[in-house]
């Protein structure tokens, strides 16, 4: 008995030694609370915008107050990460995408999750206020209340949160053009607008790949029944055709030369392209090479805007 009882004990710490190893750590665990993957996106289109909204360019470019901006923005985000998980960890563990989040899998208790999300929200904000300005900060509270409070909700009552979400999922140019400037310039609305466009097709294609998932979970970013489908077209391709007119205007309002037109309308059709593939196709594959067109669009179109700028 005292052989098995050491043989089971040497078991145990065996296996907990191998789980150990194996299980994240509790700050992985918080870092992946945070979605860095979305916060990166985040960052870019921030950074973007506060870049084509500083009055003097390169030229004493205030590289300082870019950092302050970025970091008190990339905190509310993942404040706002961490209390949407907090608030839909229930739903987060009937799919199978999202079940090993760490709220949802029991790794982070969910008071702890909220306490966390909720000192990065209010430290991001009040960073902004100090190191920004007062507008900046308030478009980062404005977007984290209606992702939380407008978005987060819907997603269980009506396929409109789709559009809904999309509102706040769009302000981060606004916020680094505030930073910049310390208003609102009708560019800056240009950029909000082509990230607002941008997130239906990408979206689409995500809630495509994972539509048994979330009809699991009860989320209704998808109608159900013969509706689904067209919804999901007109979301994909619709913002997609916008997206190529938007391309234009630049060329017609004559900024830029030619070639960044060209080059702003070729990234766009590519974009559409794969829209279109999609839509013909309606498969996983498809679904997923929109995704990564989406992905690869974003970055690419701002990166052409500021050396359309630069030249």
């Amino acid at each position: 008995m005292i052989a098995t009882d050491r043989a089971l004990a040497t078991s145990d710490v065996y296996l907990v030694a191998r789980r150990s190893l194996v299980e994240p750590s509790m700050v992985s665990d918080y870092w992946v609370m945070t979605k860095p993957e979305v916060n990166l996106l985040i960052a870019m289109t921030t950074a973007a915008a506060f870049y084509l909204g500083s009055p003097g360019g390169l030229v004493a470019f205030p590289w300082i107050r870019l950092l302050h901006a970025l970091s008190g923005t990339v905190l509310v985000a993942s404040g706002a990460a961490a209390l949407n998980q907090w608030m839909e960890r229930q739903f987060d563990a009937r799919m199978r995408r999202t079940a090993r989040r760490p709220i949802a899998a029991g790794r982070i208790e969910p008071r702890r999750a909220l306490m966390f999300g909720t000192l990065v929200s209010a430290a991001g904000a009040a960073y902004l206020v100090l190191t920004v300005n007062v507008l900046a900060s308030l478009l980062a509270v404005v977007t984290l209340l209606s992702y939380l409070l407008l978005y987060t909700p819907l997603k269980r009552i009506t396929p409109l949160c789709v559009f809904i979400g999309a509102l706040p999922g769009a302000m981060p140019p606004l916020i680094g053009w505030a930073a910049a400037r310390g208003r609102l310039d009708p560019e800056a609305w240009l950029l909000y607008a082509i990230v607002f466009l941008w997130q239906f097709p990408h979206f689409m294609a995500i809630a495509w790949m994972y539509r048994d998932d979330y009809d699991r979970a009860g989320y209704l970013v998808l109608p159900l029944g013969r509706n689904r489908l067209p919804v999901v077209l007109w979301q994909t391709l619709l913002p997609l055709l916008v997206l190529v007119g938007l391309s234009l205007l630049p060329v017609l309002s004559g900024q830029g030369s030619g070639l960044h037109g060209i080059a702003g309308l070729l990234l766009n059709l590519g974009f559409a392209y794969y829209g279109v593939v999609f839509a013909r196709r309606r498969s996983g594959p498809a679904a997923r090479q929109l995704v990564m067109a989406s992905i690869l669009y974003l970055p690419s179109l701002l990166v052409l805007m500021i050396i359309r700028v630069v030249a």
